[in-house]
């Protein structure tokens, strides 16, 4: 059989394009290295609780396109991402706002708050930031940096404040009002029933195989406009598109992109009907190894009589590893360039998704982009 499309991952990006490509009456086959679907916003059910299994997925977008495209294919809770964020025996609210100057000072008004951090950021005397801890203390002053994010960015990078670039953090977003809704977008919710059933739905009628790998399912032979795809079974494919890590395609020839990752330890609590009475509570100490543990049934407000929680922990990524975040410093950006243009040669590709091209994406983003793709292949 002939393919138009041979779609490799079924995360977000991959079933977008697959959904529409099949609606345009193009034949797709999608192939994912892992025995699911739905890529790092898989979801699957545990005390009838929908769990994350790869970090917490809120899905919000300022894009009424994107958010009608998505409705599609799931109804949509209220849920309202509003982060608690623990320091030793404090808590404060996330973002930062006028609940969290008020906990940490006792003041009342946007004024005094203002006054507290400017008062500050002027004893620092930093003019000129040369790294990221100088840039934060900075924007935020010596309280909010040292109780909420030193700690928590150390963690997430594995490296002292002090060691990191000052560009990472461009801003430190500041909200003088009470108000703990962390995103600012207009559309905002959980799929009821989870991602999973949700991008089952954008895959119907396609097939799909997973615990498949790229390099083991296909042979790509001959060269430029002559290359052929085909598999085992003598099926051949008109053209690729390519999730997975785009230096992994080229197998790492000019190096590695460096990224993290992250490490998952999930606990089911049968006899408990509510650990920490929030969906996400950051830890932002540095002696605390997780940066966050996730409650998840409280994004769709489950009334189960157990729960399930997930501690994270960021790690080094090493080959073999999920890559998570791609480190976007001055080495890996010139070194993805570099394989941008190994990329524009190989015209029967198309390279998307956050690995395939080294990019951190919000889940409505990555809608944007596969759309895109598809609007560019018809």
């Amino acid at each position: 059989m002939r393919y138009d499309y041979l779609v490799v991952g079924a995360g977000l990006f991959g079933a977008v394009f697959a959904h529409e490509m099949k609606q345009k009456g193009k034949s797709v086959c999608v192939i994912d290295k892992r025995e699911h679907i739905a890529g790092n916003i898989y979801t699957e059910s545990v005390l009838g609780i929908q769990v994350h299994r790869y970090g917490a997925h809120i899905f919000h977008t300022s894009n009424r396109k994107v958010w009608d495209y998505v409705n599609q294919f799931a109804e949509f809770n209220h849920y309202i991402n509003s982060p608690i964020a623990r320091y030793r025996d404090e808590l404060y609210n996330l973002p930062f706002n006028m609940n969290t100057f008020s906990k940490m000072w006792g003041v009342v008004t946007p004024a005094e708050a203002k006054a507290r951090i400017a008062q500050q950021i002027e004893a620092l005397h930093i003019t000129d930031p040369a790294n990221l801890e100088e840039q934060a203390l900075s924007l935020v002053g010596t309280d909010v940096y040292e109780k909420l994010v030193k700690g928590y960015t150390e963690k997430q990078w594995g490296r002292d404040c002090r060691e990191l670039p000052a560009f990472i953090i461009k801003r430190l977003p500041l909200r003088f009002t009470y108000d703990n809704n962390y995103f600012n977008d207009r559309y905002q919710g959980i799929p009821i029933g989870g991602y999973t059933a949700m991008v089952e739905k954008m895959l119907e009628g396609i097939e799909v195989r997973t615990g498949t790998e790229y390099k083991e399912f296909v042979t790509e032979t001959g060269e430029g406009t002559e290359v052929k795809i085909a598999d085992a079974a003598g099926n051949s494919y008109d053209k690729v598109v390519y999730t997975g890590m785009l230096d992994e395609y080229f197998d790492f020839r000019l190096g590695h992109l460096e990224y993290r990752s992250l490490r998952f330890e999930t606990d089911t609590l049968p006899d408990c009907d509510n650990y920490q009475g929030n969906a996400v509570v950051n830890y932002t100490e540095r002696e605390i190894p997780y940066t966050r543990v996730i409650e998840h049934k409280h994004f769709e407000f489950g009334t189960q009589s157990g729960t399930v929680i997930t501690r994270e922990y960021p790690a080094e990524w090493h080959e073999g590893d999920e890559p998570y975040y791609p480190v976007n410093n001055e080495h890996n950006d010139a070194l993805f360039k570099k394989y941008q243009e190994l990329a524009r040669t190989k015209k029967h590709i198309i390279f998307g998704g956050r690995l395939g091209q080294y990019k951190y994406y919000d889940m409505d983003k990555v809608i944007e982009a596969a759309l895109e793709a598809v609007a560019q292949e018809t």
